[in-house]
């Protein structure tokens, strides 16, 4: 390796890397300009690119810069942070709870005498407003970053070729004719063409989304993608093995990673269902107040009660029909999901996302690092005495090979015949590998079975090697074990096979006969058929001084085969059942190979038919959109495979337009646009780049598949607790406008409820409960269910049938309650005025009628169709808290001097609040008649929350 290199380290390469890995290729016809760099030989590149093997000089380097610009990606400047502020305010709720706030301020200006206390309370709406727009401002000032942190995976320096002189450069200073010098573990920070190649291998996988290391040459491909070329490397990929020399040819947005840079500036951020449904239901309801606030206006002003009185009863009408306590309710609710989801490592960085995930109907996943534990490991075995089997996964040597003995020798040539090193954790880190994962797996396996590869290095020190290339598809070393040359090859099996004469049976080495070949190829295609990468292993012992590359490669005895794969995360399994059964489809979009994408989505779970649907990038390119919206609708298990950003983004948009909910994990780069674009981006957070972790409104902090199927869990639930909220807070509204249209109609003069006491019970008496019923923990069958329908709006018939159900309920009770206790006063309507004790008790016991109304009403709807009793009253002792706290209030604004002014209330006597009690209890018994009735009717409807 020092030789390699010396060489690699040459002021200026002599020629292109041949097969060997460092041989000279011979040059090629002086090519046209107009040709792609990559099927250019090496003098042709330094022409087309203007360069030297010497490297640029020092002038010519800084008039390009000056020309071009730096090698990096702009920053994204997004909105300035005040818009962003600002964009809070003008959310359709915002605006609605503004407007109420205008409402109340008109009401203090207007009414006369003027309410102590109004101008507190529109305060009070105010505050609320700006609670909630630095709550979602918080969550989401991080959110839009993302173009910026694809900076942070570009090198700062590296080393380039100027002058003739090696030397160090800051990333930004290279331009298109650099010669830049690469080695293992560097990242590299351009596109690159390779001129000189030594045993390079490099990781394409923020680029392709590709798991496994692929070689680079030097000498030219015929490949019609430059990401497909053998011979170039690109921004942001990360070299594996080897040393190279490579010339410059694209810098900052003009390479593949400001491609990517471009798409994910250019992908729109994309609303959330429960957004766009909550912007709905804002429309409506301000739509629905101000039209009922005017009509009233219109029926009153004619009767003679004056313009101002007429305007300040349609506002209190206005105010009634406003769930001022909404906004924070949901913020809130939202909020507890987001920390319930951090619990099991799930970090969401924009509250709306939360809900999103489940109603996700799609989940477009990755394979490696996502599904898989992205460490190769050695699983089988075969030796002429039989298959071993090898257990532990992962790259720590935990674990152990059945009857060792018998594998010995095949494993402990497998480690000799590596470059990569297995490095053991410091601190709290974990165990890795430097260099090829297939070799890390290998020295896993030798090391289970009892050998320390560097040890067995020591006692058998490498005196030669010939370095893997894609052509031989094997690599072999030769070592001095005490005195005695032997040579320790790896390799693909039908290629080592080729080259065995003899087979290894438990120590002793005898012929390889024909039958035996069909065997072991048998043997072979059967592990592959588990969905294993399999290599065979050979050895032999030579005599004489050093041979040649052929010679040391023939008469080989074969030691017998390993099969490896990258294994499933042991909580997948469950995971992708679960999604399954949650009706949740999961398609595999990932830049491996076909084969390799099928035998890991078998594995887990995802597909369990024999023939699912598999189609590659290239295939996708040939469909239009409306086949490309056949084969999606048409395929149950799909995978698309050998995928580029393009079309990842182009898979997630075309299950969109049809109705889909979709969800997209990624890690690398090239993921972040379909990331961004998705309803709700999902990242990983140990293993992810930061451009993907800012992509996505999820991250992962533990790169588990088995964290989205609880995250959704967790988002059904919070929809379902929405819903469960939405009908206690607009069932009392209709508990709040009944007796105000009730009193317009009996010819009533003043209003049953103020605008006042209304904002009291929604801002004081009804937000602790409605954020109490936001916590109430996922139902056991949430995860039996299909996802619902994107179409179906918050406010379905379900919901608007129980709103009207339990309000109508409690509109009678409250009614009943003010006009007993008008009519029992004997006093004629015409002679009630805003001060007559008579009437001010008859308004409190209407606040007090629905406050104590609204206490067993959230009771009620903590279930949909199972007893209340049943599930237990105490299930949720928060919300016992939170209604006994209303409960407070309201007798706080009853009893209390300060607050009697301020509400223009009275105090109620023992029996006042027994009749309210008998009332307020109607809704809880009512719907527990329903329930019941809903139990013995047919099994539960798809979708019903229970």
């Amino acid at each position: 390796m020092k030789a390699l290199r010396a060489r690699a380290d040459r002021s200026a390469p002599t020629g292109e890397g041949g097969p060997a890995g460092g041989a000279l290729a011979p040059a090629a016809p002086p090519p046209s300009p107009r040709r792609p760099v990559h099927t250019l030989a090496v003098a042709d590149v330094f022409a087309a690119l203007d360069a030297s093997p010497r490297g640029l000089a020092s002038a010519t380097a800084r008039q390009r810069l000056l020309d071009q610009g730096p090698n990096e990606l702009p920053a994204a400047h997004g909105p300035a942070v005040w818009r962003q502020l600002a964009a809070q305010f003008t959310d359709l709720f915002a605006v609605v709870l503004i407007v109420a706030s205008g409402i109340t301020f008109l009401a203090y200006a207007l009414q006369d005498p003027r309410a102590p206390g109004t101008l507190q309370l529109a305060v009070a709406i105010l505050c609320v407003v700006v609670l909630n727009a630095a709550i979602g401002f918080a969550q989401e000032y991080s959110a839009e970053r993302t173009a910026q942190t694809l900076q942070a995976m570009v090198p700062h320096r590296c080393r380039v070729l100027r002058d003739g002189a090696l030397q160090e450069v800051p990333v930004r200073d290279l331009v298109p004719g650099d010669l830049v010098a690469l080695e293992a573990g560097d990242t590299v920070a351009a596109d690159c063409r390779v001129v000189e190649a030594h045993d390079l291998t490099v990781s394409n996988a923020a680029i392709t989304g590709e798991s496994d290391p692929v070689r680079r040459t030097a000498g030219p491909d015929t490949a019609e993608e430059v990401l497909r070329a053998r011979d170039c490397v690109f921004m942001g990929t990360d070299v594996i093995t080897g040393t190279a020399r490579a010339v410059v040819f694209a810098t900052g947005q003009a390479t593949e990673f400001g491609r990517i840079f471009r798409l994910t500036a250019a992908a729109p951020r994309q609303k959330t269902p429960l957004q766009r449904q909550v912007a709905v239901m804002a429309r409506r309801v301000a739509g629905t107040a101000l039209a009922i606030g005017a009509a009233l206006f219109a029926i009153r002003l004619p009767t003679g009660q004056g313009l101002v009185p007429s305007f300040v009863f349609a506002l209190g009408v206005m105010v009634a029909l406003v769930p001022e306590g909404l906004p924070a309710t949901l913020s809130v609710s939202l909020a507890l999901g987001v920390r319930r989801m951090a619990r099991h490592h799930a970090l969401v960085k924009k509250l709306l996302a939360v809900e999103a995930l489940g109603s996700t109907t799609v989940v477009c996943t990755d394979k490696t690092g996502t599904l898989t534990q992205a460490e190769m490991t050695v699983v089988r075995i075969w030796a002429a005495d039989g298959e071993h089997t090898v257990t532990g996964v992962g790259y720590e040597p935990n674990g152990r090979v059945d009857d060792p003995d018998g594998v010995r020798e095949l494993l402990r040539s497998a480690a000799l015949c590596c470059d990569a090193r297995l490095v053991a954790p410091t601190g709290a880190g974990h165990w890795r590998v430097l260099g090829d994962t297939t070799e890390g797996a290998l020295l896993v396996a030798a090391a289970k079975a009892g050998l320390d590869p560097a040890a067995e290095e020591a006692k058998a020190p490498r005196i030669a090697e010939h370095p893997f290339d894609s052509v031989r598809k094997l690599m072999s070393t030769v070592h001095d074990e005490d005195g005695t040359r032997r040579v320790r090859v790896k390799g693909a099996p039908s290629e080592v096979l080729a080259r065995c004469t003899r087979l290894d049976r438990t120590g002793t080495a005898v012929t390889l006969t024909d039958p035996e070949r069909r065997r072991v190829t048998a043997e072979a295609d059967a592990l592959a058929a588990q969905g294993l990468r399999v290599l065979a292993v050979a050895a032999r012992e030579v005599t004489g001084p050093p041979g040649t590359r052929d010679e040391d490669e023939s008469d080989l005895t074969l030691l017998g085969l390993a099969g490896m794969q990258d294994p499933p995360r042991p909580e997948v399994y469950e995971a992708v059942d679960a999604c399954h059964r949650a009706g949740i489809r999961i398609v595999m979009v990932t830049g491996d190979h076909p084969l390799t994408a099928e035998a890991v989505a078998r594995r887990v779970g995802i597909v369990r038919s024999a023939a699912p649907t598999v189609a590659t990038g290239a295939e996708l390119d040939a469909l239009d959109d409306t086949a490309l919206d056949r084969l999606l609708a048409g395929a149950g298990e799909l995978l698309l495979c050998r995928v580029s950003p393009e079309h990842k983004m182009r898979v997630v948009t075309a299950f969109q337009r049809r109705g889909e909910v979709v969800a997209v994990t990624g890690d690398g780069a090239n993921d972040a646009p379909a990331l961004k674009h998705a309803d709700i981006g999902v990242a990983m957070g140990a293993s992810g780049t930061d451009v993907a972790r800012e992509a996505a409104e999820m991250v992962l902090l533990d790169d588990s598949f088995g964290s989205i199927a609880v995250a959704v869990r967790l988002g059904r639930s919070v929809y379902q607790n929405i819903r469960k909220f939405l009908v206690y807070l607009f069932s009392h509204n209709i508990g709040e406008l009944a007796p105000i249209l009730a009193a317009t109609f009996a010819g009533f003069p003043l209003v049953p409820i103020t605008a006042v006491q209304v904002l009291a019970i929604d801002l004081g008496s009804d937000v602790m409960p409605a954020l109490a019923l936001g916590a109430e923990p996922p139902e056991s069958d949430v995860m039996d269910q299909p996802p619902r329908p994107r179409t179906e709006p918050l406010f379905s018939r379900a919901v608007v049938r129980r709103i009207l159900f339990l309000g109508g309920i409690q509109a009678l009770g409250v009614c009943a309650v003010f006009f007993w206790h008008i009519h029992d006063s004997g006093i004629p309507y015409a002679d009630f005025t805003a001060d007559n004790p008579v009437y001010r008790e008859a308004i409190t016991m209407v606040q007090a009628g629905i406050v104590v109304s609204q206490f067993f009403n959230a009771l009620a709807v903590r279930t949909e169709r199972e007893s209340v009793f049943r599930a237990g009253l105490l299930g949720n002792p928060w919300l016992i808290a939170a209604g006994l706290l209303g409960l407070g209030i309201m007798a706080a604004i009853s009893y209390l001097p300060l607050l009697q002014a301020v509400f223009h209330t009275a105090a109620l006597t023992a029996g006042d609040w027994a009749l309210l009690a008998a009332v307020g209890v109607l809704p809880l018994l009512a719907d527990e008649v329903r329930k019941a009735r809903l139990r013995r009717r047919a099994p539960r409807p798809e979708g019903e929350s229970r």
